[in-house]
């Protein structure tokens, strides 16, 4: 089959190359899946670069979701069949024809969700369910602050929350960005790089749930906007993961910092977040409600383009990769 192989270099386009390798066999438990899309993620650039290996047993190729239709059934898998469309979180593997993974870790498709949207869920829509919902505890009524919020889980994020009833701030930069994030459903959309942040999170009565892509740059303000009781979210930060924090506020609001990565998590831990997603979250999806848009596809052989267009930060959404 063809894959996308890590080859040297600091930057895709010398980094990145198709090769061939054997068709992987379902071990059991396992399903294959014949590949249609792959998402393309944030982790994929830092594994190119070298700062984001692998975990123990995934394989070593890139790409964390995928959507297709499964062809081989491993040894004592039941509930599925071959020919069942489907998408799946992986722990590698995605940038292929093929693909195996963790039976316990498929979602099923809707009729009327094609593979290059279904590809861009998983990964997403996962990764905001453990941090918004069960870390971050939103309720319907609340309000989330979303950094970075057209970004593929920050769109993802927007739809999430508002099919759960919350309010939505999203920050994001330029006016192309914030206008997208009101499409999509954000109440209200701040541009970073002209409004000012505190002042307008402050008129707005303040939030309940900050989901923080951004970092170091962004503790202060995270500490003013959120009210008694607030939970602060970490999943990456682009602008330096070491940031002074007053903890005399943490103690007097009554706030908790938290944070998370998604794919060093053992594979009964994905199994049973994919169940509460299947159970409360995927309804949306069924429904139509949750369908974060996809900015661009790239042929397989052209993932350096997609790597290159992930990196310069324009995008809305998500990028694909179609096999």
């Amino acid at each position: 089959m063809r894959v996308i192989e890590i080859d040297g270099g600091s930057g895709p386009a010398t980094a990145l190359r198709l090769g061939q390798r054997p068709t992987p066999e379902a071990a059991p438990g396992q399903v294959r899946i014949r590949v249609r899309a792959a998402g393309v993620n944030r982790p994929d650039l830092l594994q190119r670069g070298g700062f984001y290996p692998a975990p123990p047993g995934a394989s070593d190729i890139l790409g964390l979701e995928v959507a297709g239709e499964i062809d081989q059934l491993g040894q004592g898998v039941t509930g599925w069949s071959l020919g069942d469309r489907v998408c799946a979180l992986l722990g590698g593997g995605g940038y292929a024809d093929h693909a195996v993974v963790d039976a316990r870790h498929l979602l099923a498709l809707p009729a009327d969700l094609d593979d290059i949207q279904a590809a861009a869920l998983p990964e997403t829509l996962i990764t905001v369910f453990a941090n918004v919902f069960e870390a971050g505890g939103l309720k319907s009524g609340e309000t989330l602050l979303i950094h970075g919020a057209t970004s593929g889980i920050g769109v993802t994020a927007i739809q999430m929350a508002k099919a759960a009833g919350a309010h939505v701030i999203a920050t994001s930069r330029g006016l192309a960005k914030t206008t997208a994030a009101l499409s999509l459903g954000a109440d209200i959309s701040l541009d970073a790089t002209r409004d000012d942040l505190p002042a307008a999170i402050a008129a707005a009565g303040g939030v309940d749930v900050v989901l923080d892509m951004v970092g170091a740059d962004y503790a202060t303000l995270n500490l003013e906007a959120l009210k008694p009781g607030g939970r602060w979210v970490v999943i990456a930060t682009l602008s330096g993961p070491l940031a002074q924090v007053d903890l005399r506020r943490v103690m007097m609001k009554r706030l908790v910092l938290t944070g998370s990565t998604l794919r060093a998590r053992s594979a009964d831990e994905k199994a049973r977040l994919i169940a509460a997603v299947r159970d409360r979250a995927w309804p949306w999806v069924v429904s139509g409600a949750v369908r974060p848009p996809v900015e661009a596809t790239f042929p397989l052989d052209q993932a350096a383009l997609a790597h290159l267009r992930l990196e310069a930060g324009e995008h809305v959404g998500k990028i694909v990769l179609t096999p």
